[in-house]
């Protein structure tokens, strides 16, 4: 999706021809892939992640299945950021392969699977463990191959990558239902500790496509100057040691030579955000957005390098600068941005959309200092955890309207 069209390429290079306009038979809900899984999944986090602050201050208890630090977690990436990336790729898809995207019936009965696990999950103590598990890893499964189905179809090989990563985070969600997965010393556990370095990596992934496209164009059309570093062996080189890095943080998180590779990859991470020149489009909250939250990714390498080092930066810091900054802020930012474009809106962030995107960085930020001040995590939480309701329900608010009607 280019600045000014909604059926460009996603990552800026010419794509094939765009897919045929949605039949109006079908309810504009279910015309493309991201109206509801983009409405849905920020419902859902906007009202989620209070009522696991609700639960941490001692007011409630979280589904039996997990405990409560691992059901926060489980569904931030396997609720929320599975609905977000799912609505994102079934609409990048038919602009990366030329093919139909997936609308209708069919779209309508995946989003009605994402449902069922919510729904398993919250009613687990009424359900056998292995329906609830088999309900809520359906879902990713069935979209690694969806996407899967289409790649092959039009034979876009260079898109196996992003199929591999969500197959890979469907992985991780099953794990999070094999309880040896829990033996290992995390509260997270592997199956969460796995979504979230897939979650990384997809976000360096179509990070490193959208970013720059959506930088150049607008420099192109309002600051000519210095533009980003087209992508070259030196991106392939960061997703590399990224990818590298993560595995052998699962293998051996507590390792010397482990620290030494992340805080390489932070700091690799770091120069690649810099070659893309978002200092010369923040007068542009659509793109300046995007560059924040990327920013994010880095200091998560370094802050789990430094926890590595240090007691003073505990484990929950680095993994927050990666889950509520890096997911948290990207995917507001994708949301609206995706949301404007493909309703045939202007481009522009209004002033309830900037708010928007301040409320989402300081939740990322005061939930970093939760991570680092253990004597305030309370009160640092319940501030985190307003800004973050305020960032995620007034999405809904101001975009829910414009996703569930037709197109503009």
């Amino acid at each position: 999706m280019s600045t000014t069209q909604p059926n460009a390429g996603f990552h800026g290079a010419p794509q094939k021809p765009a897919a045929s306009a949605t039949p109006t038979a079908i309810p504009a809900i279910f015309s493309i892939g991201f109206r509801p899984f983009f409405v849905a999944g920020a419902l859902f986090a906007g009202l989620g992640v209070p009522y696991w602050v609700w639960i941490f201050v001692g007011h409630g208890a979280a589904p039996p299945v997990f405990t409560p630090i691992a059901w926060h977690a489980h569904e931030m990436l396997y609720g929320y950021l599975a609905a977000v990336v799912t609505g994102f790729l079934l609409t990048a898809m038919p602009n990366w392969t030329g093919l139909p995207p997936l609308r209708g019936a069919p779209l309508a009965a995946l989003f009605a699977l994402w449902v069922a696990g919510r729904i398993a999950i919250a009613m687990a103590a009424h359900l056998d463990a292995r329906m609830v598990a088999v309900i809520d890893v359906a879902f990713l499964a069935v979209v690694a191959l969806v996407l899967a189905r289409d790649v092959v179809r039009s034979k876009s090989w260079s898109n196996l990558s992003s199929v591999a990563v969500i197959a890979v985070f469907a992985g991780g969600n099953a794990l999070c239902h094999w309880p040896p997965a829990w033996a290992a010393d995390s509260a997270m556990g592997i199956g969460n500790a796995t979504g979230v370095a897939a979650a990384i990596l997809l976000i360096s992934l179509v990070g490193g496509r959208v970013i720059p496209a959506f930088t150049r164009n607008w420099l192109a059309a309002h600051n000519p100057g210095r533009l980003p570093i087209q992508y070259s062996r030196f991106d392939s080189l960061v997703l590399a040691v990224g990818a590298c890095t993560l595995i052998a943080w699962f293998v051996a998180p507590r390792a010397s030579t482990v620290t030494g590779a992340l805080a390489l990859a932070g700091v690799l991470h770091g120069v690649r955000l810099t070659r893309w020149a978002g200092d010369r489009a923040r007068r542009e909250p659509l793109v300046l957005v995007l560059h924040v939250g990327y920013a994010f990714v880095p200091l998560g390498f370094l802050l789990l390098a430094a926890s590595g080092v240090t007691s003073a930066i505990g484990e929950s810091a680095a993994l927050h600068a990666w889950t509520a900054g890096a997911i948290g802020v990207m995917t507001v930012g994708m949301m609206t941005r995706v949301g404007l474009g493909h309703c045939g809106r202007p481009l522009v962030a209004d002033r309830f959309t900037q708010a928007m995107y301040a409320a989402v960085v300081l939740a990322a930020l005061v939930r970093i200092a939760a991570g680092l001040l253990p004597p305030m995590t309370v009160a640092l939480l319940e501030i985190a955890s307003a800004a973050w309701m305020l960032a995620l329900l007034g999405f809904v608010v101001r975009y829910g309207p414009m996703l569930l009607t037709p197109r503009m």
